[in-house]
């Protein structure tokens, strides 16, 4: 895949936040000269190539009034990494739930996961409880408040009007 002018334009575009608008991709389109569905199809083309790899939303938790929140690191057996982190990130209060590498022998936590609340006693509370149903009692897990919030945003890609030529094609193909 080649990225033109018009897939540039598109992705600038999007990078920034769709508009909170009833239909983003329709105002997105008419900023672009395109309709809709013709913005929709390019967008769908681009995630499929794995050029975009994923959209989301990026919730300002401190500004909804959840100014209690703790990211939870767990020293999780590599053989039940997967399991643990599926039981964890069906929980509802889990927002996210993601493996890094440990970095010993200062960093032993292989697992995290953010829990956002309203009160850091009920945040404290909840942990307790998913540790008790799940049998977490005997993973080492440690809970880290956030004192403070930094900017929070979705991706940002390089100035993609600087990009040579040959690395605008995906797979070797121009």
């Amino acid at each position: 895949m080649v990225l033109n002018d018009s897939d540039r334009q598109l992705i600038a575009a999007i990078q920034g936040g769709l508009p909170m608008v009833a239909r983003p991709y329709a105002a997105i389109g008419q900023q672009l000269g395109l309709d809709e569905s013709a913005v929709l199809a390019r967008v769908a083309e681009l995630q499929e190539s794995g050029l975009i790899k994923r959209m989301g939303v990026v919730v300002r938790h401190r500004a909804l009034g959840y100014s209690a929140n703790a990211m939870v690191v767990w020293d999780v057996p590599d053989a039940d990494i997967e399991r643990i982190g599926r039981l964890l990130a069906d929980e509802s209060c889990v927002t996210l739930c993601y493996q890094r590498p440990r970095r010993l022998p200062h960093w032993p936590y292989n697992l995290f996961c953010m829990i956002h609340g309203r009160e850091r006693d009920s945040v404290l509370r909840r942990i307790s409880q998913i540790v008790a149903f799940h049998s977490l009692e005997d993973i080492q897990h440690q809970v880290l408040f956030s004192p403070r919030a930094f900017k929070q945003r979705g991706a940002r890609y390089a100035e993609l009007d600087k990009l040579q030529p040959e690395s605008r094609s995906l797979h070797g193909r121009t």
